[in-house]
């Protein structure tokens, strides 16, 4: 699991011979000290380039071979007056790093009429390069440093920079097979790893049961202490027996993502765990979101990937609740209900809800195990990771929550601008029931991490992405 912030920033800032030294070294300090305001890990190149500029190509070798050194994530190379397109290029081209380029604004031109930087003139011949050498690069307009802007524009491509770093890293694990009706959530494992290097690791259900029961005779630190917190925290309408088979469960697979480097999981929520364990894995998933560790329902590979998608995007700040789109609002067109049998975290319930753990009242026999809690509302995305006969999209909207009517299970009611355009969108695409959800909006970040991600075409609904792009210029 990625730590909050765990990113590192290479800082190639760049100048040209034929403008002022002076000027560019500097506004290298002045943009250096900002984003280190920004409170993230900077790597620069003041101990082996003159100036700590990139001016040549052996600057660009030398600045290569830190950055791989010190694992940078990302690197970020302002203009500082006009700037070297070919040796900053060549350095974007040999890291294959999601790559920012920007420069500060000039000032008038002095009193006889000379100019220091002409950085925008810069920009232009580095963009034109990088293009030359097929290499994907995200852009802030020419701006001050203090500007809105640039604030926006940085802050955005750090978070997609994550979501980048993630993807690359992705782990899942598969508790049990898919349940047997679900042809929704079927994936196509070869694919997901050649494609996009995602690595399923399967986990059969018949040993997370024997691990589950052989944790409650011999509980760890995490079983005793989880179990302590569901007691104290939440009303539990349930046989202890079956509490401890959960809280089990859940401690077996958090033990597994630490020790095995999963990421997240997916796993067969029925009907198996209700023969072998008397349960539904609800309490166990909700607790493990609010862990950063997603647990995707129905074994949904894919909505496992959601999942992570969406929480790197926030720098793993907001937990994720993972979702069914089941029913249109009774008396709102434009509102829909987001709804599972309990995987929501618990802290996200709304304050003064009354939250319980019960059983299941859809499934046979009524297995325990199941949340019940309204979530708060307030701004959220709506993602999903998916795909259909090779091609594969990443569907980024936004919604804000809203009043709707009480409900068994876990639950938010949205509302957004045209319902239509969802459905339609949600039908026609290679999308399904299950979505990732997530408080803030994150549609700007996911729309530039996918410059940077092969074979994923970034697919938006609410707001569209000429709207996305007017949002990131500052336009709107």
């Amino acid at each position: 699991m990625l730590e909050k912030k765990d990113l590192t920033i290479g800082y190639a800032p760049t100048r040209r011979n034929v403008f002022s030294r002076e000027d560019a070294i500097k506004y290298k300090e002045i943009v250096r000290n900002k984003i280190k305001d920004f409170g993230h890990k900077i790597v620069d190149i003041e101990d082996i380039a003159q100036d700590g500029l990139i001016l040549t190509d052996e600057d660009s070798i030398k600045a290569i071979n830190k950055f791989k050194q010190n694992n940078v994530d990302a690197v970020f190379s302002p203009h500082c007056n006009f700037g070297t397109e070919s040796s900053t290029s060549k350095l974007a081209a040999e890291l294959r790093k999601p790559f920012l380029l920007w420069g500060p604004r000039d000032e008038a031109p002095l009193a006889d009429g000379s100019r220091l930087r002409d950085t925008q003139c810069g920009l232009f011949a580095t963009s034109k390069i990088l293009q030359r050498y097929n290499i994907p690069f995200s852009y802030i307009v020419n701006s001050r440093v203090d500007d809105e802007i640039f604030k926006r524009g940085f802050d955005n491509f750090v978070k997609a920079s994550n979501v980048v770093k993630l993807f690359k890293n992705i782990k899942i694990g598969q508790v049990g097979v898919r349940p047997r009706d679900f042809w929704t959530v079927t994936c196509n494992e070869g694919e997901l790893l050649e494609r996009f290097n995602i690595e399923i690791i399967p986990y059969n259900l018949g040993d997370i049961t024997a691990m589950s029961k052989e944790m409650i005779e011999k509980p760890n630190d995490d079983y005793k202490k989880t179990f302590d917190y569901v007691k104290n925290k939440m009303k539990v309408d349930i046989a202890e027996e079956k509490l401890k088979n959960i809280i089990a469960l859940k401690a077996v697979l958090r033990n597994i993502s630490e020790t095995e480097g999963i990421n997240a999981f997916a796993i067969q929520c029925w009907n198996s765990l209700q023969t072998m364990l008397g349960i539904v894995p609800c309490l166990a998933n909700a607790l493990l979101f609010d862990e950063m560790i997603p647990v995707a329902c129905e074994t949904d590979i894919n909505g496992a990937v959601s999942a992570l998608i969406a929480q790197a995007a926030t720098f793993n700040e907001n937990p994720v609740f993972f979702s069914d789109v089941t029913v249109r609002h009774p008396d709102d067109d434009n509102a829909e209900l987001l709804w599972h049998c309990g995987p929501f975290p618990y802290s996200l319930r709304k304050a003064d809800d009354k939250s319980s753990i019960g059983s299941h009242f859809i499934l046979d026999g009524n297995p325990a195990g199941t949340c019940n809690w309204e979530i708060k509302g307030g701004e959220v995305s709506i993602v999903r990771f998916d795909g259909v006969n090779g091609r594969y999209s990443l569907f980024a909207s936004h919604a804000v929550g809203t009043d709707g009517p009480v409900t068994k299970g876990t639950y938010l009611w949205i509302k957004v601008e045209d319902w239509s355009k969802w459905e339609e969108k949600l039908i026609y695409g290679p999308y399904i029931h299950h979505i990732a959800g997530i408080h803030g909006k994150i549609a700007p970040v996911l729309y530039e991490a996918s410059r940077y991600i092969d074979n994923l075409e970034f697919d938006a609904c609410e707001p569209q992405e000429d709207e996305i792009k007017n949002w990131l210029a500052c336009r709107i």
